[in-house]
């Protein structure tokens, strides 16, 4: 298979929300194009995008997936992007390495909240976009309705390209109102060629064209110029300037139809081959001698390895040839080059500079990684992957599988940077963190699948501290006697909060050798182990300055262990008296719902203890921003989908600490104590 030239090329991320019928567009081009023989559907499990397992039991694209198709000598890169929040990852991964977004619409819900988010990630990347409502024969879709929520809520500059001839279940087709064709529907069979427009849509037709004419020549002002002169612009001309307006991103052509029927897909394939910029229409991201492969893309397969999907920059790389990591400072055998369609792979020689593939088994590579032919310091730009939100804390099923089941979550987070495991230090327990819960549901669900390993999910403990809010002193002698050489150590502190309830200080104030210098760092060691442990939840303790002020040795007894003892005990009983108070962690929180859904949302945050800081509007949305504690959003990302019948998301982080009220810290030992109660039994 001969390598696509660069001008051949489209590239597009195939973006929206959950619902909208993205795979089921794709599966539609595929269809329609004669990349498959079958119009794939999801409920029967048969779409050559969602192949996984997974994304047939829940109905949904759980991660992106990479698909081609030929058009008139032209070769589009598909990449089907999931529009569920808790699998953003391969969305901003695919809108890094394409040079068109393609939102998919929803006709009756109109825009929803991942369209505004990846809309506003496009104006960041200076992409181009189009944008097909779908789902037009379902009850209550308006098309007319769609485009103007898309001029008010994304961009004044949204103008219709096709308009639906029909409407809801009386959908018959669509017409280009630019090249002035109609398309009738087949009955989910593949597109009849382009006819005559029907004599009953003549007067829309032309209204939308003439929108559409407008909003082409304003980017133009010598077409603007004869336009407004009364000269006759042709189709072919127009059509050349609009392409250049969508790659400067001044105009953004909205196409329509229904996938799941086969409806307006010809339109939107002839659109994207004929108006979508190539490779060589984009300023790159980087200027590099030879050729680069940038892996935006890593899929665990538990039998084939690794296999890294990159996007080519520079000159056409080969099959067999051996480029650089810059990031490892290792080499990289680049075997096999594979294209991708959904879950199929086929060799081939080379791919040219914007062509997208994939390569198996690299050894030190992984996303976000570049590899260079040819030596360069250059460097890729980033992605930059949102932090995950929610954390489990979980536990083999099977004792001993320990190992195995970090192992194989590790290879599941090179697939998806958004899912970090890790190992709470302060509660010891292993926690995986992923953007919601379903996105961790499924990674336990592949773990079992994929790597035939079972875990239990629970939630996470607070990891609470304990600090203090006034000094105190205590002083402790350790002596033990017991034939032979004793133990003895005696020493005298000062506690003291520090500011900010934050950090650990030991100050040396001893004066003379009361305690010899060598037996003070053991003081010091003994402090911070108390300090593992506070008297009032068993949480560790922090914020404290500790001063060493006093004490007496032996010249016989003394020893490092006794003076450790000594500390340990000390502050044990200097903490006692310095009105311990209990912390707990405050996350920042960032809400963006429906405007109908602002108060009940609100409410339900401040029954949660939250402080609301301020609300702004974000892209037809609403954004709400507070400080809540961790222990009251935990479950926060079911109370939030059932609040708002999944249109909302939130991001969040880790703020810092406070005093928990007093009827919190009572609930909190409380708890500890029976913990340990039962721990004793």
């Amino acid at each position: 298979m001969a390598a696509a030239e660069p001008r051949d090329i489209r590239n597009v991320a195939v973006v929206g929300h959950r619902g909208a019928g993205k795979t089921s567009l794709v599966e539609a081009m595929l269809f329609q194009s004669g990349a498959a023989s079958r119009l794939g559907t999801i409920q029967n499990g048969t779409t050559v995008s969602d192949w996984d397992e997974d994304e047939h039991h829940r109905q949904m694209s759980l991660s992106g997936s990479i698909c081609n198709v030929t058009v008139d000598g032209r070769k589009l890169n598909l990449l089907d992007t999931p529009g569920d929040a808790g699998f953003i990852a391969d969305s901003l991964a695919a809108l890094r390495v394409t040079e068109t977004a393609l939102f998919v619409i929803n006709g009756v819900a109109g825009v929803e909240v991942q369209t505004g988010r990846h809309w506003a990630r496009c104006e960041e990347l200076e992409r181009a976009r189009l944008v097909f409502v779908n789902m037009l024969d379902r009850e209550r879709a308006d098309f007319d309705t769609v485009v103007a929520a898309l001029q008010e809520q994304l961009s004044p500059a949204c103008v219709a390209l096709t308009i639906p001839i029909g409407a809801e279940h009386e959908l018959s087709g669509v017409i280009d109102v630019l090249r002035q064709r109609a398309y009738a529907a087949a009955g989910g069979d593949v597109e009849a060629a382009p006819g005559e427009i029907p004599v009953e849509e003549a007067e829309r037709v032309e209204f939308a064209r003439e929108q559409l004419i407008e909003a082409i020549v304003e980017t133009d002002e010598a077409l603007m110029e004869r336009y407004l002169e009364g000269d006759e612009l042709g189709s072919d001309e127009l059509l050349s300037t609009l392409r250049g307006a969508v790659a400067r991103g001044e105009v953004f052509p909205v196409l329509c139809g229904a996938a799941t029927v086969n409806v307006g897909t010809s339109a939107l394939l002839e659109t994207i081959a004929e108006i979508a910029p190539s490779p060589e229409d984009v300023e790159p991201p980087i200027d590099v001698d030879g050729s680069a492969a940038f892996i935006f893309k890593t899929v665990a397969d538990p039998f084939a390895g690794r296999i890294s999907v990159f996007r080519v920059y520079g000159d056409t790389i080969a099959s067999d040839s051996t480029m650089a990591n810059t990031r490892a400072a290792t080499k990289e055998r680049v075997g096999h080059l594979l294209v991708v369609q959904g879950k199929e792979h086929a060799s081939v020689d080379g791919l040219a500079s914007g062509d997208i593939g994939a390569v198996a088994k690299l050894k030190e590579s992984t996303t976000g990684d570049l590899l260079l032919s040819t030596a360069s310091d250059v460097e890729m730009p980033p992605i930059v992957f949102p932090q995950p939100v929610m954390s489990f804390a979980l536990q083999p099923k099977e004792k001993g599988e320990e190992e195995k089941v970090i192992a194989s979550l590790r290879r599941l987070a090179e697939e998806d940077p958004t899912l970090v495991v890790r190992r709470d230090e302060r509660t010891g327990e292993q926690l995986l963190s992923g953007m919601s819960q379903v996105h961790v549901e499924v990674a336990v669900d592949r773990l079992k699948g994929r790597f035939g390993v079972e875990v239990d999910l629970h939630q996470p403990r607070v990891p609470y501290l304990e600090t203090i809010r006034k000094p105190a002193h205590a002083r402790h002698r350790y002596k033990k006697q017991t034939g032979g050489r004793g133990q003895f150590g005696e020493c005298e502190i000062v506690v003291e909060p520090r500011p900010g309830h934050d950090g650990y200080e030991f100050v040396d104030e001893i004066v003379g050798g009361v305690i010899p210098q060598s037996f003070r760092p053991a003081v010091d060691k003994g402090i911070q182990e108390s300090m593992t442990s506070g008297g009032l939840a068993g949480a560790p303790v922090q914020g404290v300055t500790v001063k060493l002020v006093d004490g007496r040795h032996h010249n016989v007894d003394s020893s490092e262990m006794a003076f450790k003892i000594a500390g340990a005990v000390a502050f044990k009983e200097a903490y006692q008296k310095a009105d311990p108070v209990l912390l707990e962690p405050v996350m920042s929180l960032e809400v963006h719902v429906p405007d109908d859904s602002v108060g009940s949302v609100n409410g339900d945050l401040n029954s949660r203890r939250a402080r609301l800081l301020g609300m702004e509007p974000v892209g037809g949305m609403t954004s709400i921003k507070a400080e809540v504690p961790m222990a009251e959003i935990l479950t926060y990302s079911q109370a939030l989908t059932s609040l708002t019948g999944g249109r909302a998301d939130y991001t969040m982080a880790f703020l810092r600490y406070e005093e928990a009220p007093a009827h919190i810290a009572q609930k909190v030992m409380a708890e500890a104590q029976a913990g340990d109660a039962e721990g004793d039994a």
